[in-house]
């Protein structure tokens, strides 16, 4: 090989590596679904502590066939509900649609007044605290 061609080749080859070192990569994956969800499942659901919410299971794509993820207790988001996962079909493919909060527009606030205490209660009158130097207290 002649020397001309030799720098040839390496000016080549670095010109080859600085231009994909500095391409950035773009990469995308799409799985079409054709193969519909099975029935759902149904669970137990446990009694729910106060302040949590129960999020059904769903059925998840897994490489090549469907698996049964269970469902699960969740801290309630005040004024939101949850909508559950699910899977649609559009034309012959099924598209999972992931379970997310919904803004509940039947939730209200209900404001619970405190009863007020009466400033004067269990003491006779009136006049506890007062008594000290020149108060006689007279029952």
């Amino acid at each position: 090989m002649k020397p001309s061609n030799a720098v040839r080749s390496l000016l080549l080859s670095m010109l080859v590596a600085a231009s994909t070192a500095a391409a950035p990569a773009f990469a995308q994956v799409s799985v079409n679904i054709n193969i519909g969800p099975p029935a759902q499942q149904y669970e137990m659901v446990p009694v729910m502590t106060p302040g949590y919410v129960w999020a059904p299971g769903y059925w998840a794509w897994h490489g090549d066939h469907y698996i049964w993820v269970r469902g699960r207790t969740m801290v309630q988001r005040v004024g939101y509900r949850w909508e559950p996962d699910r899977w649609e079909q559009r034309g012959a493919n099924y598209y999972r649609q992931a379970g997310r909060w919904e803004h509940d527009a039947n939730y209200k606030v209900v404001k619970v007044k405190k009863e007020k205490n009466p400033k004067h209660a269990n003491n006779g009158g009136g006049n506890k605290g007062k008594q000290g130097k020149g108060h006689k207290n007279e029952h």
